[in-house]
C-alpha cells in the first residue's frame, strides 16, 4: 500500500480523499492554489504545498507542477479526484513516465473512452446500444446538416471529447443544425482544444441513469447498481438518487450487465461510470464513460456499504477486488442534493444538518471564503432511507436544517423541488427544470401548496 499521496484536486472531494487516506495510514499531500491557501483540505492533509496563483491553468491544471510537487514531496501516488486533470490521458501518462501511480484507469483507456466517437465505436463493436447517430465525425455545416435530414430531427449535436454539457446543443431544423454547429464548435474548442464534432438522434424526454463500476489489476469488473440522475439544469446535475425507482428488476439487470460489459471492452480498472439515457419506452442506451470518481458517488456508497475511494486506492496500490459480483447487495434507498453558492462572499455562519441517515461532504467553515475561480458546488447533502419516500422526507428535514450565511445558494429552491408532485411521484426527466423552473421560483415567494406535502 501507498505511504503518501498527492491529492490533486480541491473542495469537497479533497476532504474526502484525505480523511479515507486517514483511516488507510496513507500521509497526504494537498496541492492547493493561492486561492485555497486557507481551505480545509490544507488544514486537513500531513503536508500542503501551494502549485500556483488563483487560476486553474496555472495551478490545478499545472500538470508539471503537480508531478514535481509529488516527487519533492515524496508522494507514490496522486489522485486527481473528479473535475481538473481526472480524466486527462497527457496527465495519466505523465505520471507513469515519472514512475508515479495515477489512482485511475491507465492512459489509454482515459484517452479511448474520452473520444466520444470512438467510445461509441468501440461500444458497437461490443453489442453495447449507442444512440443513433453519425458513422464518424461531421466536420462542416453542409455535412451536419446531410446527417441530421438522414437520422431525422430533433438531433444533438456533440463536440467529440466532451463532457459537463459543454460543446452540446439541440436542433429542430436545419436552420438550428448550422446555427448550433458554429455555436457548439466554438465552444467546444475553448473548453477542450478540440472541436471535434458528431451528432446523434436526440432523445425526448430522456432519463439518464448510469451504473458504477469498479475494475481491478486482474481483470474483475462489478457493477455497484445504478443511480438515476435525470434532474439536471442544462446538463449539469442537481440530485442524484440510488437506486432508479422506475426501474423494473428485468430492465435493471439488463443495463447492469450491458455496463460490465461496455467496461470489460474498454479495458477498465479503477471506478468509472457507464452513462446511458433512456427514452420514453425505457430503451436505454450508452452515451459515454466517466474515467473518474463522480461527484454522486456517496449514494452508492450509502446503498452498498462500500467505499469507492478506499477500493479506488487499492485498485491502484495493485490489490484484488475482495468482493464479487454475487457478494453486492443494494440496500434502501440514497438522495444526493447539490448546494452551490450563487454568489462569492465569506461564510458568516454554518450548520449542517445531522442526524439518523444524514450525510455532508463539504469543504465549507465559517469564516471561509467562495470565490469565484471554481466550480460553484460546496457542499452534498446525502441520506438514506429504507424507502425512497423516506429519504425524499429526510431530505426535506436535512435541506430545512441547513444554514449556509453570507453567500446566497440553491438550497431554498432544491427544499422546493423535494415538494414537486413530479419528483414524489419520481416521475421526472431531464427536461423536469425546465418545465418547473418557474413554478418552483412562485414557491419561493408564496410557499409550496399544501397538496405536494407527499
Amino acid at each position: 500500500m501507498f505511504k503518501k499521496i498527492l491529492v490533486a484536486c480541491r473542495g469537497e472531494i479533497a476532504v474526502r480523499i484525505i480523511r479515507c487516506c486517514r483511516e488507510m495510514g496513507i500521509r497526504t499531500v494537498a496541492a492547493y492554489s493561492a486561492a485555497d491557501r486557507s481551505s480545509l483540505p490544507v488544514m486537513l492533509a500531513d503536508q500542503a504545498v501551494c502549485i500556483g496563483p488563483e487560476k486553474a491553468s496555472e495551478s490545478y491544471l499545472n500538470a508539471e507542477a503537480l508531478i514535481e510537487t509529488a516527487r519533492k514531496t515524496g508522494c507514490e501516488a496522486i489522485h486527481p479526484g473528479y473535475g481538473f486533470l481526472s480524466e486527462n490521458a497527457d496527465f495519466a501518462g505523465l505520471c507513469a513516465d515519472w514512475g508515479i501511480v495515477f489512482i485511475g484507469p491507465p492512459a489509454e483507456v482515459i484517452r479511448r473512452m474520452g473520444d466520444k466517437q470512438a467510445a461509441r465505436e468501440l461500444m458497437k463493436a461490443n453489442s453495447v446500444p449507442v444512440v443513433p447517430g453519425s458513422g464518424g465525425l461531421v466536420n462542416t455545416e453542409d455535412e451536419a446538416a446531410r446527417t441530421a435530414s438522414e437520422i431525422g430531427y430533433p438531433v444533438l449535436l456533440k463536440a467529440s471529447a466532451g463532457g459537463g454539457g459543454k460543446g452540446m446543443r439541440e436542433a429542430r431544423s436545419e436552420d438550428e443544425v448550422r446555427s448550433a454547429f458554429q455555436t457548439a464548435r466554438a465552444e467546444a474548442r475553448a473548453a477542450f482544444g478540440d472541436d471535434s464534432m458528431y451528432l446523434e438522434k436526440l432523445i425526448e424526454d430522456p432519463r439518464h441513469v448510469e451504473v458504477q463500476i469498479l475494475g481491478d489489476c486482474f481483470g474483475n469488473i462489478v457493477s455497484l447498481g445504478e443511480r438515476d440522475c435525470s434532474m439536471q439544469d442544462h446538463h449539469q446535475k442537481l440530485l442524484e438518487e440510488a437506486p432508479a425507482s422506475f426501474l423494473d428488476s428485468g430492465k435493471r439487470q439488463m443495463l447492469l450487465e450491458t455496463a460490465v460489459r461496455a467496461a470489460a471492452a474498454a479495458g477498465y480498472r479503477s471506478a468509472g461510470t457507464v452513462e446511458f439515457v433512456l427514452d420514453r419506452d425505457r430503451n436505454f442506451y450508452f452515451i459515454e464513460m466517466n474515467t473518474r470518481i463522480q461527484v454522486e458517488h456517496p449514494v452508492t456508497e450509502e446503498v452498498t456499504g462500500i467505499d469507492l475511494v478506499k477500493e479506488q486506492i487499492r485498485i491502484a496500490a495493485g490489490m484484488k477486488l475482495h468482493f464479487t459480483q454475487e457478494d453486492i447487495r443494494i440496500s434502501g434507498h440514497a438522495i444526493e442534493c447539490r448546494i452551490k453558492a450563487e454568489t462569492p462572499g465569506v461564510v458568516r455562519a454554518l450548520h449542517f444538518p445531522q442526524g439518523f441517515g444524514v450525510r455532508t461532504e463539504s469543504h465549507l467553515f465559517a469564516g471561509f471564503e467562495v470565490t469565484p475561480w471554481y466550480d460553484p458546488m460546496i457542499a452534498k447533502i446525502i441520506v438514506r432511507g429504507s424507502t425512497r419516500l423516506e429519504a425524499v422526507r429526510r431530505m426535506r428535514r436535512a435541506l430545512d436544517e441547513l444554514v449556509i450565511d453570507g453567500i446566497r445558494t440553491n438550497a431554498e429552491f432544491m427544499h422546493l423541488v423535494t415538494y414537486h408532485p413530479d419528483f414524489i411521484r419520481g416521475q421526472y426527466d431531464t427536461g423536469f427544470w425546465e418545465k418547473h423552473q418557474g413554478e418552483i421560483g412562485d414557491w419561493l415567494k408564496k410557499g409550496a401548496p399544501e397538496h405536494a406535502a407527499g
